[in-house]
């Protein structure tokens, strides 16, 4: 092995003799952050139940080094020893085999998902009170499929023609939080509208109480979240709904009869207009019969971007799109704040990079307990992004998060009852790093 300094190739002599070295040192305020938003307590208040010995690891703090793990980039329990491996930086880690002990117990509980449930709404409060409520509360509903290259149960073929589970998930836009997720067979419907509204009602019991009667909801879908019997739904628990609707041979009809002069520039998120993309609505040429009272049809049509594949259905170099909504308010607002409802699918690409692609266990009620904790893991990595991170790196992804602040490498020294945690003076972010610690020793301790 060789390397590079002041021009010069030099020679590397490999020793086994440091001291105090930690990798992954980072990871150590996702801890931090289960414990001040008070998830740790929560989940060993929910889970003390369960424990059938008093010695023995906690529950809840098993749980915790689960979603810690996770949200380092785990994905599956072996990966427990990236923190159990370093028990001077994260304390005392089960094995494996405990922890695989834990999930089975709460899986064979028949409230063990919704102690998990809970506990999460109780840190999500706590986090809450320190961040403010945010005004609009945007859940994105959408399912997403996941394979699995061996028998599982629950697997079974997709609509695409594979194999594996089919979960349903939804997320706060505005907060980047989890909010709730189901996992089901891989022969579920995308468009099952019981799957949805359950999925949707879990997400509302992860509000505060103090919130629920104050706050605004908006549900957000795709096509399948059209159907009459989630819209209800929505109507008679006072929530808004912004789902995408089909391009019917009528609604085509009614699109290319709209003047030109009748389509308004759309805008981008931030309020200014966009080059491509515009905007009309056809509520008035639709029979909207039978939908909730009060809902409006709003296309928008843009020229394909360069290489894309035009289908029959476009008409004069352009695609069309539609969405139902019963939200008042101007066209060009209304639509930019249901093309945010992309970001769901970021969401779920970044839980698939931590621990919600690899399902680990064969049995269906693990795989739920392992779903939940993902989800807790996401929260950790928000929450880290929304209390303790400034700048781009509180924008960041899972993955460039984890090169620059989590996976940093560091030297722990102890002197005179004091541990300190030597971060590479240069590295480019080691500032930052250091600034999340000390963000995280000011907020408060929760109660108990």
């Amino acid at each position: 092995m060789r390397v590079q300094r002041d021009g010069r190739d030099l020679k590397v002599v490999i020793r086994p003799d440091g001291n105090g070295l930690v990798s992954h040192s980072g990871s150590a305020v996702l801890a931090g952050i289960a414990d001040r938003s008070g998830l740790t307590g929560a989940l060993s208040r929910e889970l003390a139940g369960l424990k059938q010995r008093c010695s023995g690891h906690d529950l809840g703090r098993v749980v915790r080094d689960l979603a810690v793990m996770l949200a380092d980039g785990g994905d599956c329990l072996a990966d427990l020893g990236a923190l159990g491996d370093q028990g001077a930086l994260f304390g005392p880690v089960c094995s494996d085999a405990t922890a695989f002990r834990v999930i089975d117990r709460i899986a064979s509980s028949p409230d063990g998902l919704e102690r998990l449930r809970a506990a999460h709404a109780w840190a999500r409060a706590r986090v809450w009170e320190i961040t403010g409520a945010p005004d609009l509360l945007e859940v994105d509903v959408d399912a997403t499929l996941l394979a699995s290259h061996s028998e599982k149960e629950g697997a079974a073929g997709t609509f695409k023609g594979g194999y594996g589970f089919h979960p349903m998930l939804a997320y706060c836009d505005g907060t980047g939080e989890a909010l709730a997720g189901e996992l089901r067979p891989g022969n579920a419907g995308a468009n099952t509208a019981a799957d949805q509204i359950m999925v949707a009602e879990h997400a509302i019991s992860q509000i505060p109480q103090e919130h629920i009667q104050s706050i605004e909801i908006l549900l957000r879908a795709d096509s399948a979240g059209a159907s009459h019997e989630l819209l209800d739904w929505c109507r008679q628990a006072r929530i808004r709904f912004s789902v995408g609707y089909e391009l019917s041979e009528a609604v085509r009809i009614q699109v290319l009869q709209i003047p030109d002069g009748d389509w308004v520039s759309a805008v981008e998120q931030d309020g200014t207009p966009r080059t491509n993309g515009q905007v009309a609505e056809i509520t008035a040429a639709l029979d909207l019969t039978g939908w909730p009272e009060g809902s409006r049809v709003i296309v928008r049509r843009e020229r394909a971007h360069p290489g894309a594949q035009l289908t029959f259905t476009d008409h004069d170099g352009h695609r069309f799109q539609a969405i139902l909504t019963d939200q008042p308010g101007e066209i060009i607002e209304i639509e930019r704040r249901h093309r945010a409802r992309a970001h769901v699918e970021d969401h779920i690409r970044n839980d698939k990079d931590t621990g919600m692609r690899n399902l680990p266990f064969k049995d269906f009620e693990h795989n739920r307990i392992w779903l939940q904790i993902v989800l807790i893991a996401h929260d950790l990595l928000a929450w880290l992004k929304r209390l303790l991170l400034t700048g781009k790196l509180a924008r960041c992804e899972p993955k460039r998060l984890r090169y620059r602040i989590l996976h940093v490498a560091g030297r722990l020294a102890f002197h005179a009852r004091t541990a300190t945690l030597h971060i590479q003076a240069s590295w480019p972010w080691a500032n930052e790093l250091t600034s999340a610690f000390e963000r995280l020793a000011t907020l408060p301790a929760p109660p108990g």
